[in-house]
């Protein structure tokens, strides 16, 4: 019953947003997002889809707390599905690798939802915010991948640094990429990540190289996991500073699979959704243009 009460909310949400966008006879204002391309032209969600579907691995790069992305990770997640059927694997940056087995039993029904929201480690905005991706590819049977690096070995290489990981055991190496991990160190660009970081939310306190370390141990082992379960198609969800600019994971998951061909959407906010901002162009493939105004999850 709570799934299903659950599923009955994500529907009526759905159903609100769409005519928000325009979905009505009747011209909407003010629109609550527009699409571009990355040349800046405004595109249509079919002719986004269209493009994205023949890539091997679509990034959505999501702000983390914005009703519109995770509305539209949905709608993506459906028309992949409609397209591929079960070619389709998707995972998720909110989802971490030793928790792979309780996400199994929780989407093979042999677990009931409370024990899963209980001992998964779920985010604080997972009921509002991934459940309807995962409840769809639960109804669906689509494997589900949780693909990040157990956050207590992040916060260990916040610390100390990506050399630590050496001493762990070879059972908690299971949940990592092959070590080493590749870093070279900008300190420009991690600052620029950090400031992305900072406004989505996100906590930047200590050390900046060892923050970058921190960040690439979690882009590394989400290519890891993305390259070991990549079949024919795959949706990965992450905050878009993982995916921006065709950096964070995707150098890492070319190296662990050459060749793999990849589709980029990012979630960017701005004054007005008429065109997308100059400051904005060269990030992505496909933009989700939303409001500055536009309300937050939390």
């Amino acid at each position: 019953m709570k799934e299903y009460l659950k599923s009955r909310l994500v529907t009526c949400i759905c159903v609100s947003l769409f005519f928000l966008s325009g979905g009505s006879l009747k011209a909407q204002s003010p629109k609550a997002y527009a699409l571009f391309d990355n040349e800046g032209k405004e595109v249509s969600y079919r002719q986004m889809m269209d493009r994205l579907a023949g890539c091997d691995v679509v990034f959505f790069g999501e702000n983390h707390n914005c009703p519109i992305a995770h509305w539209m990770e949905l709608n993506v997640a459906r028309t992949l599905y409609e397209r591929h059927g079960d070619k389709l694997v998707i995972g998720e940056e909110m989802m971490e690798a030793d928790n792979q087995l309780i996400l199994d039993e929780y989407m093979s029904r042999l677990i009931s939802y409370d024990r899963f929201e209980a001992e998964a480690r779920l985010w604080d905005n997972y009921s509002t915010d991934y459940y309807p991706v995962v409840f769809f590819a639960k109804e669906h049977k689509i494997p589900f991948v949780a693909t990040n690096v157990p956050r207590r070995y992040a916060n260990a290489v916040k610390n100390d640094g990506l050399a630590c990981l050496d001493a762990l055991s070879d059972e908690a190496k299971r949940y990592l990429p092959p070590l080493p991990v590749p870093f070279d160190y900008d300190e420009e660009k991690s600052n620029e990540a950090f400031g992305m970081m900072q406004l989505m939310g996100g906590k930047t306190h200590g050390d900046s190289r060892k923050l970058a370390e921190a960040q690439a141990i979690k882009d590394a082992t989400m290519a890891w996991f993305i390259s070991k379960n990549l079949k024919h198609k795959f949706l990965h969800i992450n905050g878009s500073y993982h995916s921006d600019n065709r950096g964070g994971i995707i150098p890492y998951l070319l190296r662990y699979r050459p060749g793999t061909t990849v589709g980029v959407i990012t979630t960017v906010r701005q004054e007005s959704v008429d065109k997308l901002d100059e400051e904005n162009r060269g990030r992505a493939d496909f933009y989700i243009c939303v409001p500055e105004d536009m309300t937050t999850t939390y």
